[in-house]
């Protein structure tokens, strides 16, 4: 049968929770999930066998990585999903209910941050006002739209950085894209090694630049690792 939803995860370095994350994803109703690994030393790749439907290695670049999972997909609907984030359960149906509005062509999850404090709280707020004003979805908000869209705008854009945001303008001039009102668990990991307001203005600062002109890859720099 053929899968309801196919969801995409690039992968790099993420042997700690991948084997969980991917076993709660698989609990949701006729699902594909494809994992993406752009080159992890460690044992992402084996854990990411345990409950995956199929894992693909080819080269290090979410863009590169998400593109060829897509070219893999059998459902006429993607979801495009970090490693760290997680969907509450019944994700699936608000997608296809989200995608069957012709108006819509892409949409994401309202983010929640695994982690308690009032800073949290406000870049939760401000991340779902960016998609609706500014009409730019991060990857951690997990984005879907049919995968005939995807293959018409083609795919992600080939950068080292910022693919998500460069593919949302895209998308934005073809349709709406909406913010459905259910949760993504995201894991605060990145602000709690930078610190929030430092990691905070350091993600305004380099879209800024991006959409003034410097190119993605030469900011990827500033943009340090997690893992």
């Amino acid at each position: 049968m053929k899968p309801s939803l196919s969801i995409i995860v690039p992968t790099l370095q993420e042997e700690q929770g991948i084997a969980k994350r991917i076993a709660l994803l698989a609990q949701a109703e006729n699902v594909e999930i494809i994992v993406c690994d752009g080159g992890s030393r460690d044992q992402t790749v084996a854990e990411a066998k345990k409950h995956a439907n199929l894992v693909l290695e080819g080269s290090k670049g979410r863009s590169r990585q998400m593109n060829l999972g897509a070219s893999h997909a059998s459902s006429e609907y993607l979801l495009f999903l970090h490693a760290d984030c997680s969907p509450a359960h019944g994700f699936v149906q608000v997608i296809q209910e989200a995608l069957s509005n012709p108006k819509t062509i892409a949409g994401c999850f309202k983010m929640k941050v695994h982690g308690g404090g009032l800073a949290y709280r406000c870049i939760e707020k401000a991340a779902s006002a960016r998609v609706k004003i500014l009409k730019l979805i991060y990857g951690d908000q997990g984005m879907f739209l049919r995968k005939s869209d995807f293959e018409r705008l083609g795919g992600f854009p080939d950068l080292d950085f910022m693919e998500d945001l460069f593919f949302s303008r895209a998308l934005a001039r073809q349709g709406s894209l909406r913010v459905v009102n259910f949760p993504i668990e995201v894991s605060a990991r990145r602000w709690q090694k930078h610190g929030i307001i430092r990691q905070s203005i350091r993600n305004w600062t380099l879209t800024i630049l991006a959409f003034l002109g410097v190119h993605p890859n030469k900011l990827a720099r500033f943009y340090p690792a997690t893992r």
